[in-house]
């Protein structure tokens, strides 16, 4: 049981990715992200047992073995304190994996928590029923494969009617992009008013660009002129007449050539960032806006 919901989990996060794409993987790169889904599904039948030994090792057993000593001295059903004691280890491996990975609380700690849920639920109703291997597989695979027709006709209906909106992109001014952006390994855009820019140790495109070289992108020091499109225009990853929107960055020290940054993240906390390199695994960077 516990192997059986990951299909539908792994679905469920899948969709929710290509939903909240803050970087257009999903529209610049679908069908390589179809692929990746396809055999991911492929190699399911080995990893699922391996991935549902490990989950019930970590969360499911210990649980119950808790919650027969909590009940022997407590008042209260076992299946009962097996589902909150379940809930509990994975909050406290969800704090784990902040501490350790800095992955989100507020995502993993109920993520984990429900991962106890179906388990505990799923183990009292084959207790109850006939033993042995079909005994137990069978029920697991026809749940499996049942909560994961559940996710899929979910999402799409949910995308459908638009309880799932798709990402998009904040909507800036150019009063709003002029400021001090910052990057990984100190890269610095400072965007003044006007349209003249400074680069401290900026990625931008190299000429020719080249998706071979690496790192795929020059670093930058000195001068620009920057200028907002906001119908992506000079989006370089779009097909028609307008794209995301974005800034044009154009170095005027002979350093790289003319790079668009696009536009992502949120109103609250903007980003810029450009694809560089291989389009089917590019170098993501990425600036945010100094307060």
């Amino acid at each position: 049981m516990c192997a059986a919901q990951f299909p539908a989990i792994g679905l469920g996060w899948w969709i929710k990715g290509q939903l909240g794409d803050d970087y257009a993987y999903g529209g610049a790169y679908g069908a390589f992200a179809v692929f990746a889904l396809a055999c991911l599904l492929a190699v399911a039948p080995l990893v699922l047992p391996v991935l549902g030994l490990a989950h019930a090792l970590l969360q499911v057993l210990p649980a119950e073995a808790l919650a027969h000593r909590v009940a022997g001295r407590l008042r209260g059903p076992v299946w009962a304190w097996h589902l909150l004691l379940a809930s509990l280890l994975g909050v406290i491996w969800a704090v784990i994996a902040l501490l350790l990975w800095d992955w989100p609380f507020t995502t993993t700690a109920p993520l984990f928590a429900v991962l106890g849920v179906f388990p505990v639920l799923g183990l009292g109703w084959l207790r109850r029923r006939t033993r042995g291997f079909w005994g137990i597989w069978l029920p697991a695979l026809f749940a499996s494969v049942g909560l994961f027709l559940l996710v899929f006709v979910g999402g799409v209906l949910a995308t459908v009617t638009g309880i799932l909106e798709e990402y998009e992109p904040p909507k800036l001014s150019a009063a709003q992009l002029a400021g001090e952006w910052h990057g990984s390994d100190g890269a610095v855009l400072r965007l003044r008013p006007g349209g003249e820019a400074e680069l401290t140790a900026l990625p931008a495109e190299t000429e020719p660009a080249d998706s071979e070289t690496d790192p795929p992108f020059a670093v930058c020091d000195g001068t620009a002129t920057w200028q907002p499109d906001a119908k992506g225009g000079n989006d370089p990853y779009t097909d028609g007449p307008e794209g995301r929107p974005g800034v044009v960055v154009r170095p005027t020290a002979g350093c790289g050539r003319r790079t668009y940054w696009r536009i992502g993240g949120t109103a609250a906390a903007p980003e810029l960032f450009v694809p560089f390199g291989d389009p089917d695994a590019p170098d993501v960077r990425i600036l945010k806006r100094v307060p």
